[in-house]
């Protein structure tokens, strides 16, 4: 009698522990929805340090739901995760894009390819195209005169297809919250196959980074995260040529996945390599009409633009000279020593023993993780790259880069301007402050356990 007592006492102390959990899961969300609200209204009334506050307060939210709903059973949790999700999107789709035009030069280019033409021949302002423009996109396309389009052909594949069904940016935003459907599935996929929670993927999808930078301002990183994933499920289920080939594919939409082909390439293999490349060559030649034009405005300003052939936007280098000074060939020297790291490190990760989805997903995620650092991007909507590994690893580097990247939101035509050096010193350092945290704590613990021992 007794026992029995004692086993319903037990059942029904889990029971209200999960209640609880989910309780609390709600009213986190409900305080992450109240931010949300007023986010819009407080960047049109304050700027951009108004968002930056609201947008990380609610990626603080974030960790605490994702703590919250591995303890609630999914088929409670997941209806209030993926609702709040779905309605969260649907609230800044009413707004116009606010930190970022980029999604007018999509629809633009998407109808110059519609009209016959090459995306990557003309400025949007040539006079070639004035037969395209109208009152609701061509005014609000940014580098209209002076850059042809930056974006890889399959971006540009997307932007055709897309526009071919509507030639709007509403159209454009819709379609790219179909790719984070897909990415979302994905995650819930690859989790199952982790044996880790699938109410973890509120990681993801309240995440404040891929709301804003996707629902919002409609980054065609959506589609670039969709690729990576698919890929990477394609391989880890013992397909690895072609995952390969789709992971190469979201490399077309931006490079920053490249790594990624790492975690599932076998050393001296040379078939992955001829495969990516042909299928990078392939994905080209409808554009070659313009010859070493298809590299668009990347070699003609975008990297003098970002900082990165002057260094000064390069966090590590800008940090070494800080201390030691500037001196001549740095930036050569610098982009060399970090090309043979991460060329050791995506060795060190292809050779890995452990093949394992579970190792396989957390030595992508700490590659992506450095060459984001060294690459030092100078804009949100490049860190979500790492936004799906939140939720498939939950790392505390992985949540700092991905709540940190929000501070590089700050414009510099708002008053009270944080320069550029201070925010990415706040988001790298505290990268590296988490990377140091990681590596002490097992030591930590096992100087506790030998002083219990003893």
């Amino acid at each position: 009698m007794a026992e029995a007592v004692a086993i319903q006492s037990s059942r029904m102390a889990r029971f209200t522990n999960k209640v609880t959990s989910l309780h609390l899961l709600a009213g986190t969300g409900l305080v992450l929805v109240g931010l949300t609200l007023v986010t819009p209204f407080a960047f049109e009334a304050y700027g951009d340090n108004a968002f930056i506050a609201l947008t990380i307060g609610a990626g603080l939210l974030t960790v605490v739901a994702t703590c919250l709903a591995e303890r609630v059973p999914a088929d409670r949790a997941l209806w209030l995760i993926f609702g709040l999700g779905i309605a969260l999107r649907a609230y800044v789709l009413l707004f116009d894009p606010l930190l970022s035009s980029d999604i007018y030069r999509y629809v633009w280019d998407g109808r110059v390819q519609a009209a016959g033409i090459n995306p990557y021949r003309y400025f949007p302002a040539d006079e070639a195209l004035a037969f395209l423009r109208d009152g609701a996109i061509f005014p609000y396309i940014n580098r209209a005169a002076t850059a042809v389009t930056i974006y890889p052909p399959v971006a540009q594949f997307f932007f055709l297809v897309v526009t071919r069904i509507g030639d709007s940016v509403t159209v454009m935003r819709l379609a790219l919250l179909g790719c984070e459907a897909v990415s979302v599935t994905l995650i819930m996929l690859l989790l199952r196959r982790m044996n880790r929670p699938v109410t973890r993927v509120v990681a993801y999808l309240w995440h404040p980074l891929p709301l804003w930078e996707i629902a919002n301002s409609g980054h065609v990183d959506a589609l670039m995260l969709a690729l990576m994933l698919l890929g990477l499920w394609i391989a880890l289920t013992g397909r690895a040529l072609r995952g390969a080939v789709v992971i190469a594919l979201s490399v077309l939409v931006k490079p920053y996945t490249a790594p990624v082909l790492a975690g599932i390439w076998r050393p001296w293999d040379p078939k992955m390599p001829f495969i990516v490349i042909a299928t990078v060559v392939l994905c080209y030649l409808p554009y070659l009409s313009v010859g070493w034009g298809v590299l668009g405005f990347l070699t003609k300003g975008y990297l003098n633009e970002e900082g990165i052939i002057a260094g000064n936007d390069l966090w590590p280098l800008a940090v070494w000279r800080l201390v030691f000074g500037e001196h001549q060939g740095d930036v050569v020297t610098y982009v060399v020593l970090a090309a043979l790291l991460l060329l050791v490190m995506a060795l060190a990760v292809a050779r890995s023993a452990d093949r394992s989805a579970t190792s396989r997903i957390a030595e992508i995620n700490t590659l992506l993780l450095m060459t984001l650092l060294l690459l030092s991007p100078n804009y949100p909507w490049y860190f979500l790259v790492i936004t799906p590994f939140v939720a498939l690893c939950g790392s505390a580097p992985t949540w700092v880069v991905s709540i940190g990247a929000l501070l590089l939101s700050e414009q510099i035509d708002w008053d009270f301007y944080i320069p550029r050096m201070v925010t990415k010193s706040l988001l790298f350092g505290g990268l590296l402050l988490a990377w140091a945290l990681v590596a002490w704590r097992p030591r930590m613990r096992r100087s506790a356990e030998a002083g219990v021992s003893q």
